[in-house]
């Protein structure tokens, strides 16, 4: 066995005792980050260049620092994104609304769907249907001047020229697109004030701007989700938004049909825990 596997397996040792939930993946993510080289590569570095920052990346995440924030990018979907702090790192959890937006697009008889990302963070859903969805035009909205120059530079980075940054507040956002976009999504922010979220990566690192939302229970931006999809969408067209588990009736009620809205649905992620709801613009 190389040192560096040797170096690894200690690694995991420690992140496992700090509590770390995927001790053995974060030890080799750091260490091919650190080496400059693939997971599947790290049996390839010789010894003679072993880099002892490793054990400085390892001290960080021991911490509990989030793994994305040591390496500086996220996966989601088929993206590396660019991200730090100042800006929400994008969840897996998300990843299965942006795949059910991604098929409801698909599925349009629309040749050009025209989309809009309320709170885009870094850019993460708003880049991955413009990566996916042919011809779509997604405008994705960011008011906060951490994360709007994170999707800045994602959106430069990627060289997706059929998305838009606006630095909007999601309440307001796009009036000149009013009744024209065909999809409106968001992941806003959702928990609320004065609830701990459990896990030191998001408590401590994630900005507060956009973990907790505003009103008693958390939903006023959802609530602001729902009136500026119902302004922005034509006729037939759907949105999706996010939201923590224990928050879908809550979630589903604010899109009631005297509002127009038709086809509401709760969807649940990977876990089965309901996480997102969905719902069509009437056409009456």
């Amino acid at each position: 066995m190389s040192l560096l596997l040797d170096e690894i397996a200690l690694a995991t040792a420690r992140l496992a005792e700090a509590g770390v939930p995927s001790p053995r993946t974060d030890a080799e993510e750091i260490a091919a980050f650190v080496h400059g080289v693939r997971r599947s590569e790290l049996h390839t570095v010789k010894d003679a260049d072993f880099d002892a920052l490793f054990w400085e990346g390892v001290a960080r995440r021991e911490a509990r620092e989030p793994l994305q924030h040591i390496t500086g990018h996220a996966y989601f979907r088929y993206l590396e994104l660019a991200v730090g702090p100042g800006v929400f790192v994008p969840r897996p959890e998300t990843e299965v609304m942006a795949g059910w937006a991604i098929e409801r697009l698909r599925e349009m008889d629309v040749n050009a769907p025209l989309v809009v990302d309320l709170g885009t963070g870094s850019g993460a859903i708003a880049l991955s249907i413009a990566q996916e969805v042919a011809l779509a035009e997604v405008h994705a909205v960011e008011v906060d001047p951490a994360a709007y120059t994170w999707a800045k530079r994602n959106i430069t980075e990627l060289g997706q020229g059929r998305t838009h940054l606006h630095p909007e507040d999601l309440a307001e956002a796009l009036p000149e697109l009013d009744g024209k976009v065909d999809l409106v999504i968001s992941n806003p922010p959702y928990i609320p004030p004065g609830a701990i979220p459990r896990d030191p990566e998001v408590r401590d690192y994630d900005p507060a701007r956009a973990l907790y939302g505003s009103g008693d229970d958390g939903l006023e931006e959802v609530r602001a989700v729902e009136r500026t999809a119902r302004r922005l969408l034509r006729p037939g067209g759907w949105v999706a938004v996010e939201h923590a588990d224990q928050q879908g009736r809550a979630v589903y009620l604010t899109f009631p049909e005297d509002n127009g809205w038709r086809d509401v649905r709760l969807r649940q992620d990977l876990t089965r825990r309901d996480r997102f709801v969905t719902a069509r613009l009437g056409q009456d």
